[in-house]
């Protein structure tokens, strides 16, 4: 794929993820569940850098159901930045013991 291809494949990515991102408190009625728990844990990093440029952003939904939403946040955390160590590159060097 040529790079402009695949830098406005980025952006578009990027502008979706940061399109759900989670709602000002007092917004709505509705509370956060377990799947838009897991949801804002794996946008946190773009929410991050977009509460840099608008701080009515939140990483967090404040009205959320309690314990399950905080669950699938912070699997999904855990899970996200777990999957950082699958691009480390290995030492398979047999030295190393």
């Amino acid at each position: 794929m040529k790079k402009p291809a695949l830098i406005l494949i980025g952006f578009l990515i990027l502008l979706l993820c940061t399109s759900c991102l989670a709602r000002e408190v007092g917004s709505t009625n509705q509370t956060s569940g377990f799947l838009l728990g897991i949801w804002h844990g794996w946008i946190a990093p773009f929410a991050l850098i977009a509460r840099l440029f608008d701080p009515s952003v939140r990483i967090y939904d404040a009205s959320n159901s309690g314990w399950w939403y905080e669950f699938g946040f912070y699997i999904a955390i855990i899970s996200g930045f777990g999957t950082l160590s699958l691009f480390r590159k290995r030492n398979t060097s047999k030295n190393h013991r």
